[in-house]
């Protein structure tokens, strides 16, 4: 396979074979973000379990310490007083029925988190296929799905993620930007690592954390050693 000229001096800073320790592993990866624009450092979690089986799954969210980075675009299907509410936090997008209409008929996707009230799930639960394959559903375990949208809406401004396993058992998640710096980085690591143990399942057997890998938008993906979480 044949790399462009940035991708491939970027593998040159380091051995692509070795698991480096968490803090000299975004050390590398900062500096193998190369593009002209500020790249997404991203997190690709590996874990020991088959999310084929409900008893197995594991999805959650959390605020990260410093945030994306991301600027998120936010709409909120809500009506009322929540609607005002929405609108006075922030909602990028506010409205109902015809929120839900415009994203059925004429697959409006200009957003980047779906947050809504109970009372309107039976409305946004009908967007389920268009939805469910792009991430957007909203789902109370991630907080979009409240009684209190201010509070979800303020949250998702913050930096607030949803991690989940995808069919092959991987979670893959943005840490932040590379012009966060390693410190920062690694700290966005450790608590997003911090929740997915917690969120191991019960019937998950055998090691839990299989591999981390980690990479610039546009960059190589540096391997992380997970013998230290292998016990978690």
């Amino acid at each position: 396979m044949k790399y462009g000229k940035k991708y491939s001096e970027s593998i040159k800073l380091y051995d692509p074979s070795i698991a480096y320790e968490s803090e000299e592993a975004f050390g590398i990866c900062v500096k193998t973000a190369k593009a002209k624009f500020d790249e997404t450092i991203e997190l690709h979690v590996r874990l020991g379990v088959d999310s084929r089986h409900v008893d197995q799954q594991v999805r959650g969210a959390l605020i990260l310490p410093h945030g994306t980075g991301k600027k998120i675009k936010i709409l909120a299907i809500c009506k009322g007083e929540n609607e005002k509410l929405a609108k006075e936090a922030g909602a990028d997008f506010v409205g109902a029925e015809e929120m839900a209409q415009k994203i059925q008929t004429e697959n409006w996707m200009d957003f980047d988190v779906l947050i809504t009230t109970p009372d309107m799930m039976g409305v946004v639960g009908r967007l389920g296929r268009i939805l469910g394959p792009r991430g957007l559903m909203p789902n109370p375990k991630a907080g979009t799905v409240t009684t209190d949208v201010a509070k979800a809406i303020h949250d998702a401004k913050a930096g607030k993620i949803e991690y989940r396993l995808d069919k092959t058992n991987i979670i893959h998640c943005p840490l932040g930007k590379a012009s966060f710096g390693e410190k920062k980085l690694k700290e966005n690591y450790d608590a997003l690592m911090s929740a997915i143990i917690k969120a191991k399942p019960e019937a998950g057997k055998g090691q839990y954390i299989r591999s981390c890998v980690i990479s610039s938008t546009m960059g190589p993906g540096i391997k992380i050693n997970v013998s230290k979480l292998e016990n978690a």
